[in-house]
């Protein structure tokens, strides 16, 4: 028996990985995070499996349902939405079943912010403008925020930033952010990427409060940063007609030439 901790993407039922799909169809249990993960990912469960809507659950009441399964030697998959690595609450339940004894794995899933940067059409990192994409949020009722932390301190790098769970500071968050990347830097909030009902609102950062309805008060991502907008950017030498690399190596010197493979150059060891 084991526990299976299952991204199930940002929403859309598709966007669900061919492994995380078989796991579901194999386990007699699926206890499933019901105001996040949409319910035709369980249509994949098999038929007369037990199937556990966690939202109205605490923690406890969740470990008993596991328990239970372990107890009847069945496995059980546990999905959460998004991508397991960021604010899943996986954490909590793992330690629970390593003191347990009961054995788990885990299969990644879609990110919002990656599903978020999809419907932009927008690439989070490109040449001279952006190399690094910060995952943050800002503090709310769940979870505080560690002071070194700080909203203003991954602002003041110039990066992408995907910020979650935090549309219903919005105002606060532009506040904090103009200083850093000025009134006029790309901004847009994704509310429900990939669901149906998905809305994109895009506005220079120093309007995009006003443009985001009140309405938009969860499951929104907030971005931020000079790529989403950038139109300039160098090309990546990756591509480049006279770079040199492994898979096109540009003269017969070049230290790739002769490399075959991954293992080294054709007929010796790296």
């Amino acid at each position: 028996m084991r526990v299976h901790f299952i991204g199930a993407g940002p929403g859309a039922p598709d966007l669900l990985t061919l492994r995380g799909r078989d796991l579901i169809a194999a386990s007699p249990v699926c206890l499933y995070a019901g105001s996040l993960v949409p319910e035709a990912v369980l249509e994949h469960c098999p038929d007369g499996a037990r199937v556990v809507n966690t939202a109205p659950m605490d923690l406890d009441a969740i470990m008993t349902e596991i328990a239970a399964a372990h107890a009847r030697g069945e496995d059980v998959a546990r999905l959460h939405s998004g991508d397991l690595s960021v604010w899943s609450a996986m954490g909590e339940q793992i330690r629970r079943l390593d003191a347990l004894g009961i054995p788990y794995t885990v299969t990644p899933g879609v990110p919002s912010f990656a599903a978020a940067a999809a419907s932009l059409g927008a690439e989070l990192t490109l040449p001279e403008v952006a190399q690094s994409v910060v995952l943050t949020r800002t503090p709310g009722r769940a979870s505080s925020m560690p002071e070194s932390e700080s909203l203003a301190a991954f602002a003041a790098t110039g990066a992408t930033l995907a910020i979650h769970l935090s549309v219903q500071n919005l105002a606060s968050v532009v506040g904090t952010l103009v200083p850093h990347y000025g009134p006029d830097c790309p901004a847009a909030v994704v509310f429900r990427a990939s669901w149906p009902d998905e809305e994109v609102i895009r506005a220079p950062l120093s309007g995009l409060a006003e443009a985001v309805g009140p309405e938009i008060t969860r499951t929104a991502l907030i971005l931020v940063g000079r790529a989403l907008g950038a139109t300039g950017f160098a090309e990546s030498r990756l591509y480049a007609a006279g770079y040199d690399r492994r898979y096109r190596p540009q003269s017969a010197g070049s230290i790739w030439s002769g490399w075959k493979d991954d293992t080294g150059p054709a007929g010796g060891a790296a």
